[in-house]
């Protein structure tokens, strides 16, 4: 006979999706990455997303994120294709939300375009998230996207 607890997988979902998150931006802050610590950023953002999705809270704002965290991470791993993918999906679920959600899928799509070298799509996808910055009602909110649309704007499409 078993005497181990039940596993409660609603909780361990909830853990997981944070914990794969904030485990993914530890790689994505990293300076120097190796081949390795790539392969690692990749299945802890793709974790990040499963256990997103089976928990009973998933709406379109926390798929919003999801999938501008994994356009982020294929942008930092130079694999504009994957890249610009997520940043559509991001794009394409974040039509109803917030302009500070609507702003980072804009972010996320000017910075895959730019990998692609897509300049026009780039600057055009660039310029609509700046647009939005004024209908950031949050200071800190509409902070973090200036200053993300910012090092975009400064840095070589190598640096994204």
């Amino acid at each position: 006979m078993n005497s181990e607890a039940p596993l409660d997988v609603e909780r361990g979902h909830r853990y997981f999706s944070a914990a794969c998150f904030n485990e993914t931006w530890k790689w994505l802050d990293k300076p120097h990455r190796s081949g390795t610590d790539d392969e690692q950023m990749i299945a802890c953002a793709y974790a990040s997303l499963y256990h997103w999705m089976q928990r009973p809270d998933y709406s379109p704002r926390e798929m919003s994120v999801a999938y501008w965290l994994m356009s982020r991470v294929f942008a930092s791993t130079s694999d504009p294709p994957k890249a610009l993918h997520y940043a559509e999906k991001c794009l394409e679920i974040s039509e109803s939300l917030t302009p500070f959600y609507r702003g980072y899928a804009l972010e996320a799509l000017a910075r895959a375009c730019r990998l692609l070298e897509d300049r026009d799509r780039a600057e055009a996808a660039c310029a609509k998230a700046t647009a939005l910055l004024d209908e950031i009602e949050k200071a800190d909110e509409r902070q973090l996207l200036a200053t993300d649309l910012a090092t975009l704007q400064a840095t070589s499409p190598e640096a994204t």
